[in-house]
C-alpha cells in the first residue's frame, strides 16, 4: 500500500510539474512571437546576428553628400560626407559599398578598418577618410536604432549633461584671410581691431578664438600673437599648413596663446605627432574628415593621455554635426563644439536636441544618430545644380598663390 501511495503521490507531482512547464513554455512563445521594439529575446538578438547591409545610397546636395544605407531588416543609417568635390564623393561611396555588402553594419570596427586598410595606396588621404567617416556615422546609426539607443550610450554613456557650442552670446570666433610673409603695421592693426572688437562683444567671461586658416605665415602669426595678447584668447586655430612639425614647434616657442590643430589631422596617425611634440593645445579634430565616429573617439583617447582636450570643427549639416555632439557628449576631455544651423537646408533634417541662450546643447536622445531625413526634400534639392566649391580665397596682392 506504502508503494502504491508513494506511485501515485510521484504521478501527481509529476503532472503538475508538466502542466507549469507546459504552461510556462506557452507564456515564453507568447512573449517570444510578441512584434515589440523592447523586446530583446523576439527581436534585438536575433536581428543583431542575422542583420545584413543590403543597398547604399548617396545623394549630392549643394556641398554635402547624404549617404543612406539599408539593411535586410528594414533599419536604416544616415551619415554625411563633406568638404569634398561631391560628384566623386559619390561616385567613390558608391564604389566602396562593395566592401560592405552582405556584411553585419554592428561589426564597426572591422568595416572600418576593412575599407581604410583596403588599398595600400589610398589608405589616409582625405578622399578615403572623408568617405568613410559618412560610411561611419551610417553605422552607428543603424547599430544605435537597433539597440534602441542613441549612440553615446553605445559609447559608454554622457560624461557630461550638456555640450557647450559656439558661436554663442558669449563665445564667438574670428577668421583670417591670405596675408603675406611678415606684416606691416597696419596689416597688423586690423586683425587687433577685429579681435578687441569680438572681446568687447562677449565680455570678460565670454570666449575668443581666432582661425587663422593656415593662410598666415609663420613670422606674420608671430607678429599678430604678441600684439593680440592682451585680450586672451581661447585659442589659435589652423596655425600653420600640416607637413612640417618642426614649423609648429618654431609657433609653439614664440607664442604663449594655446594652439588648437588638428582640422586637416584625419587619423590617429596624423594627430600623435602633434601630441609628443607638444604643440597641440587643443585638439579641433572633424568627425566628418576623421573617419567619422570611431576614429574621433579614438584621437580623443590619444588627447586624454596627453591632457590635450577636444573642441571639435564642425561645418557640416545637423546631421554630421549631431554625430559628432555624440562623440563630445562622450569623452572626458572636452573644451567647446562648433556648429552653423544655416548650414542645414531648411526641412531636410529634423533632431531632437537645442541650444539654450547660454550656448549649451542638450543631448541626442532619440536612437542612434537620433536624426529624421526628409527624403522627399532632399531629392528635391539633389536637383538643383552644384557647382563644386573651388576657394579663390588664397591670392595675394601680385596674383600669386596663396594658402587658405
Amino acid at each position: 500500500m506504502a508503494s502504491r501511495r508513494e506511485l501515485l503521490t510521484s504521478l501527481g507531482t509529476l503532472a503538475a510539474g508538466c502542466f507549469a512547464a507546459t504552461a510556462f513554455q506557452s507564456n515564453l512563445e507568447e512573449v517570444v512571437a510578441a512584434d515589440d521594439p523592447k523586446n530583446a529575446a523576439a527581436n534585438v538578438g536575433d536581428r543583431t546576428s542575422t542583420i545584413k547591409l543590403t543597398k547604399l545610397t548617396a545623394t549630392p546636395v549643394n556641398r554635402k553628400v547624404f549617404l543612406k544605407l539599408e539593411t535586410n531588416h528594414g533599419i536604416t543609417g544616415w551619415g554625411e560626407i563633406d568638404q569634398l568635390e561631391t560628384q566623386t564623393a559619390a561616385t567613390l561611396a558608391r564604389s566602396m559599398f562593395e566592401l560592405l555588402d552582405g556584411e553585419n553594419p554592428t561589426r564597426i570596427e572591422y568595416l572600418w578598418q576593412k575599407i581604410y586598410r583596403s588599398h595600400r595606396d589610398m589608405r589616409g588621404g582625405p578622399f578615403m577618410t572623408h568617405t568613410l567617416a559618412g560610411i561611419d556615422m551610417a553605422l552607428w546609426d543603424i547599430t544605435g536604432k537597433l539597440w534602441n539607443v542613441p549612440v553615446h550610450r553605445l559609447m559608454g554613456g554622457p560624461t557630461r549633461d550638456k555640450v557647450l557650442m559656439y558661436p554663442s552670446a558669449k563665445a564667438t570666433k574670428i577668421g583670417a584671410g591670405s596675408m603675406p610673409f611678415s606684416g606691416t603695421p597696419q596689416q597688423i592693426e586690423q586683425h587687433v581691431k577685429n579681435i578687441e572688437n569680438a572681446r568687447k562683444q562677449v565680455g570678460p567671461d565670454g570666449m575668443v578664438m581666432f582661425d587663422a586658416h593656415c593662410a598666415l605665415p609663420p613670422p606674420f602669426l608671430i607678429q599678430l600673437a604678441a600684439a593680440i595678447k592682451p585680450y586672451d584668447l581661447l585659442y589659435i586655430e589652423e596655425p600653420a599648413v600640416p607637413g612640417n612639425i618642426e614649423v609648429f614647434k618654431r609657433l609653439k616657442q614664440h607664442i604663449s596663446i594655446p594652439l588648437a590643430v588638428g582640422e586637416q589631422a584625419r587619423t590617429i596617425w596624423d594627430v600623435i605627432t602633434y601630441l609628443q611634440e607638444g604643440v597641440a593645445d587643443i585638439l579641433q579634430v572633424d568627425c566628418a574628415h576623421t573617419g567619422g565616429i570611431t576614429q574621433m573617439r579614438k584621437i580623443a583617447t590619444l588627447g586624454e593621455a596627453y591632457h590635450v582636450p577636444l573642441a571639435p570643427h564642425c561645418v557640416t549639416t545637423d546631421l554630421g554635426a549631431t554625430a559628432s555632439l555624440h562623440v563630445s557628449a562622450a569623452i572626458p576631455f572636452f573644451l567647446i563644439h562648433e556648429y552653423y544651423p544655416s548650414i542645414t537646408p531648411p526641412g531636410l533634417i529634423k533632431k531632437d536636441w537645442t541650444v539654450d541662450k547660454d550656448g549649451y546643447a542638450s543631448l541626442p536622445q532619440a536612437p542612434g544618430i537620433g536624426c529624421e531625413i526628409d527624403e522627399a526634400v532632399l531629392a528635391e534639392l539633389a536637383k538643383k545644380p552644384q557647382p563644386p566649391e573651388w576657394p579663390t580665397r588664397g591670392r595675394l596682392p601680385d596674383g600669386s598663390i596663396a594658402d587658405y
